[in-house]
């Protein structure tokens, strides 16, 4: 306890002791009237200091509670004066009030909760309703001395009730603290402001009572009772926020009671003054009844907001059980309530019932490229779209993701190609126009299926679509199963192949003509299972591409081969490989950073970039996006990139300009004819052609005879690879190297 708080608990003490003896017997006055002036002064000070801590409402107290020491200066004057016991001058009353004015603003203040017009409306209520009851005590205590209080001169009522008047607005501003929570202030500080409060305003209603002893003053002990409370909330406030305490929250509202208890007390008393046959009898009753009509306003204000509030509230359930089945971005179905609805229609007859999974191709570039606020505009297009050409009794549902679901009824063929030629045009997306494609997967119900297994089968048959290329639609068959089941262990057995190094590169060359000297190697991947025996690319690379695992191994691929690179270069010298040549997939290049890995692997091996090519299907490529954007992220490190396979996809001559392709390599299907003449030989011809005009180097793939070179050469290719000149061999074969005519030549 400090020092201040220590005194003005003594000064209590003193004045009580005082008060109590003068209720006794008669004693001078003149010790109440010191006491008074030291408690003034004492909380005034820790008031002010208070106010230091940075909360403007204690200056307002501090000077507040001074001003009421002037006002008790004052009302000594008066007692020494002639106007002894409750009497006092208009001067007194002026200053008292204004010093309760100042300390009721610093009360006010205080920030509050933010109230709605309803809960302004009913704490106004309760506020009415505390002050008329406390008027109509009030008026009960003092109707029987009224005479004997003023004196029999009416005149000098208008002090008291100002006074009086004080009074009820220190209680005002005691109810609008409570009501209104804590704020910034110390929860325990502003129960002792309240109880400040409470202390000064419950004081005037005593003043009647000592009308018999004019020697005696309440300001005696009130005032003195005032300044502790004051005191100890503003020491509260002081160690609170010199302690770093943090705020807390804005306590419930706790008196909810009163105006019902107000109700009971004046009622009582009224059935009290009826009993005892008082002269205040109407006062009181016209007090009771103000009060009950006040509580009756107020039930019916609460009535009336509890009516909003279920409305409110049943409004929110029904917000909640539509947010709990449906997608919050498409506002479309989601997996349950497609379940329950798939599961009900299964019910009735599976007869006509189909499941369909719509996945948009290359989504994720979309995202990439253009940011997520327009891959959310496209699903939500998207969404739109196949809702509209639903017809009646059938759902669409997001599963997740890209990925749509469809409960169909009836001819479900002829739904999902209305549904695939709308995707077909172009999407409005968040100012942009998008055209996507979409793998479809159907699944037809059979009888005892379940909505789980519909859904299976459709995914299945989605996936299918997914391998056979983009916008394919595939319908469910049982041996997808067993294909789908098939890869998904040999996915689990390439995952275990890349951490056990079953896995192993050959290397293919490619040569110029006509003298077959090696130019470069295409690195090709071979796998031997410790079970099975070797597997072929054909069969474990779809796999690795559906399941995601083509990333992890198409970065191992990477770095072997630029090691292997480098250590050529240092056994061979001028003679190794000038090129060396990965594949790279679709999936691989729609990673974004992919350029920065093949950037690392570039620093971390020490391979100049010159030497590494990175070979791309057309397919990889045509539809721009993220791949085009990584590709010259690729050509910018010095990476030479070539075109895998032209001629059997889009080719589009609009790709060569747009991919920065150096190299293009003319698929072994065309190569194979060369020499027959047809469409095969003109198209070898005319890519020769355009490769020589846009300066890209031609690379024919799958020359299998001296024929096929000989015409290729005629036709102006200097670069060929296939099994005429050597097969995929080992990293040390490559060292040892001839050209087909030094082994014609060795061989004879």
């Amino acid at each position: 306890m400090t020092r201040a708080l220590a005194l003005s608990v003594g000064v209590l003490v003193v004045a009580a002791l005082w008060f109590g003896v003068g209720l006794m017997r008669h004693t001078p006055s003149v010790l109440g009237w010191l006491g008074v002036l030291v408690a003034v002064s004492l909380a005034a000070a820790v008031s002010w200091q208070a106010s230091r801590e940075g909360r403007s409402y204690w200056r307002y107290a501090s000077v507040g509670i001074l001003v009421i020491g002037l006002g008790a200066a004052s009302n000594a004057n008066d007692y020494y004066n002639g106007l002894q016991g409750q009497h006092i001058s208009g001067l007194t009353s002026a200053v008292y009030v204004t010093g309760v004015g100042l300390f009721m603003v610093g009360l006010l203040r205080i920030p509050g909760a933010r109230r709605t017009r309803i809960e302004w409306t009913r704490f106004g209520l309760d506020i009415a309703t505390v002050l008329v009851t406390v008027v109509t005590f009030t008026w009960h205590l003092a109707y029987p001395r009224w005479e004997s209080w003023f004196g029999g001169n009416l005149a000098d009522s208008g002090s008291v009730l100002v006074v009086v008047f004080a009074g009820f607005i220190c209680v005002f501003a005691f109810v609008k603290v409570a009501f209104t929570g804590t704020g910034p202030i110390d929860r325990r500080a502003l129960h002792l402001l309240a109880l400040t409060a409470a202390v000064g305003a419950g004081g005037g209603s005593l003043a009647p009572l000592l009308a018999d002893k004019p020697y005696l003053n309440t300001a005696h002990v009130l005032l003195p009772a005032t300044c502790l409370c004051l005191s100890l909330a503003a020491d509260r406030q002081i160690r609170a926020t010199r302690h770093g305490r943090p705020v807390p929250r804005p306590v419930p509202r706790m008196l909810s009671f009163m105006p019902y208890a107000a109700v009971l007390a004046t009622g009582g008393l009224l059935l009290w003054s009826a009993a005892a046959g008082t002269a205040d009898l109407l006062a009181i009753a016209a007090g009771s009844v103000t009060v009950t009509l006040l509580v009756a306003a107020r039930q019916l204000v609460a009535l009336r907001d509890n009516k909003r509030l279920l409305g409110d509230l049943d409004a929110r359930q029904q917000e909640l059980a539509h947010q709990a089945g449906h997608d919050a971005l498409t506002g479309l179905a989601n997996r349950t309530v497609l379940a329950r609805e798939i599961t009900d229609a299964l019910a009735v007859d599976p007869s006509g019932v189909s499941v369909a999974l719509i996945d948009l191709d290359d989504f994720k570039a979309i995202n990439d490229d253009l940011g997520h606020a327009v891959g959310d505009a496209l699903l939500t297009a998207v969404a739109g779209t196949i809702a509209a050409q639903l017809p009646p009794g059938c759902l669409v549902a997001r599963q997740g993701g890209d990925e749509y679901a469809l409960l169909l009824r009836g001819d479900a063929a002829t739904t999902l190609a209305a549904i695939a030629a709308q995707l077909r045009r172009p999407v409005h997306a968040a100012g942009h126009e998008l055209v996507v494609e979409a793998s479809i997967g159907l699944a037809p119900a059979r009888a005892g299926d379940t909505a789980d297994e519909l859904l299976r089968r459709a995914d299945v048959a989605m996936y299918e679509a997914k391998g056979q290329g983009k916008g394919r639609q595939v319908t469910y068959r049982a041996e997808m199963d067993q294909r789908t089941a098939e890869q998904s262990r040999l996915a689990a057995d390439l995952r275990t192949a890349l951490d056990t190094e079953q896995l192993h590169l050959l290397y293919q060359p490619i040569v110029t003509m006509p003298d077959g000297e090696l130019h470069g190697v295409e690195t090709l991947v071979r796998w031997n299972h410790p079970e099975r025996g070797p597997i072929g690319p054909d069969v474990f690379i779809p796999a690795a591409e559906r399941t995601g695992l083509i990333v992890p191994l198409g970065a191992w691929i990477l770095e072997e081969a630029c090691r292997q690179a480098v250590r050529w270069r240092e056994e061979m010298g001028d003679d190794a490989p000038r090129t060396v040549t990965v594949n790279v997939s679709a999936r691989q290049l729609r990673e974004a950073g992919f350029a920065d890995e093949v950037g690392a692997v570039l620093r971390r091996t020490g391979l100049p970039p010159e030497v590494l090519t990175v070979e791309v299907t057309e397919t990889a490529v045509f539809d721009g996006g993220n791949a085009l954007t990584e590709l010259h992220a690729i050509a910018d490190l010095g990476v030479s990139i070539a075109l895998d396979d032209f001629g059997t996809g889009h080719s589009s001559l609009g790709l060569l300009r747009s991919c920065p392709a150096d190299v293009l390599k003319v698929d072994k299907s065309f190569v194979d004819d060369v020499t027959e003449g047809g469409q095969q030989a003109v198209v070898v011809a005319a890519l020769i052609g355009i490769c020589e005009g846009m300066g890209l180097r031609a690379v024919a793939e799958g020359v299998e005879t001296a024929e096929q070179a000989a015409e290729l050469q005629r036709l102006g290719y200097r670069y060929a690879q296939g099994f005429h000149y050597g097969r995929p061999m080992p990293a040390p074969a490559i060292v040892s190297f001839r050209p087909v005519a030094v082994r014609e030549e060795l061989a004879a």
